[in-house]
């Protein structure tokens, strides 16, 4: 029971914390002249898997590798399965964003990446370094594709969300440093909560990163993506999902691995990794629109969603 309770208010930190982080980074960036295009696409991308960066570093810190990895390729999977599945059911989702529609080959990419550094059984320094040197490159390329594009349609999304977020450089730094405290504080308790309940129904931490912790660390995505696309800001709702698991496969996986070497377990192989690069193959050719515009409809959203729950019940079954 302590455990469980110790979970859920430790995700319910990582959730306020996430929102406060990113709500406070994207004011004061607005205010000292950065673009809502760049807000939107890298602050406000990136910064909502603050969770999972800080959890993944807590686990590698407590020896709970398991934990790491299936927290940042677990909450890709349900980034993309189950939370564009919920969003499209709310609202269908359609891509006007020529950078969007740039960022999903890349990100098909990233994820062959990932199966090409795990194939060894470890991702290890050398595959950290790889991971990070690819992220920078990732950051500098859309950087340079925002100044290209300012009137992309992600910017429009964003400066209309400025537009409801008032506040000053003093509210918005102390936000931050609250954000950040409740971001490592929840990852304590999440880590922890995690081992501990894997421990008593004698399942892996592998098992907990990728269903429970995946979940709860990808929250603020989900209220985000949801939020937006309710307000017809269908550009920023998958720019939060894409900027996400670029987060997660790159920064997230190399952050841990520079501090440890991760062991990647054989069904990360066999079964995790192709889930999300699958999932990662569905999306560029649902969104990325060939000859027609790239759409997430209820139809596509609902097949998601069962992927999702297909997904879930075999890892925790232990049938795939």
């Amino acid at each position: 029971m302590l455990p469980t309770l110790t979970a859920i208010a430790g995700i319910g930190l990582l959730v306020w914390g996430a929102n406060r982080f990113v709500a406070a980074a994207a004011g004061l960036a607005s205010r000292h002249g950065v673009s809502p295009l760049t807000i939107g696409m890298v602050i406000v991308g990136f910064g909502t898997s603050m969770p999972e960066l800080t959890v993944s570093a807590m686990a590698v810190g407590g020896g709970a590798t398991g934990v790491a990895i299936g927290n940042a390729y677990g909450s890709n999977i349900v980034n993309i399965a189950l939370i564009l599945g919920l969003t499209a059911l709310v609202h269908p989702i359609a891509v006007h964003s020529n950078i969007l529609r740039r960022e999903l080959p890349v990100l098909v990419g990233v994820s062959l990446l990932a199966i090409l550094t795990a194939v060894d059984g470890t991702i290890g320094r050398i595959d950290a370094l790889i991971h990070l040197t690819v992220f920078g490159a990732i950051v500098a390329w859309t950087l340079a594709t925002s100044r290209a594009y300012p009137a992309d349609p992600v910017g429009s999304d964003m400066s209309r969300e400025l537009e409801r977020r008032p506040g000053n450089d003093g509210s918005d730094w102390l936000r931050i440093v609250t954000g950040l405290a409740a971001l490592l504080a929840g990852s304590r308790l999440v880590v922890w909560s995690g081992v501990e309940v894997a421990r008593a129904l004698g399942i892996s931490d592998l098992t907990i990163g990728l269903t429970v912790i995946a979940v709860g660390t990808s929250l603020p995505e989900l209220a985000s993506s949801i939020v937006a696309a309710s307000r017809g800001e269908d550009d920023l709702a998958i720019g939060n999902v894409l900027g996400s698991n670029l987060f997660n496969a790159l920064a997230v996986i190399g952050t841990a691995a520079a501090l440890a070497p991760l062991p990647v377990d054989r069904v990360v192989l066999t079964r995790d990794l192709p889930v999300m690069t699958l999932l990662t193959l569905s999306l560029f050719l649902i969104g990325y629109g060939f000859r027609r515009r790239g759409r997430v409809n209820r139809y596509e959203g609902a097949f998601l969603l069962l992927v999702y729950a297909a997904y879930t019940a075999g890892v925790l079954a232990g049938l795939l």
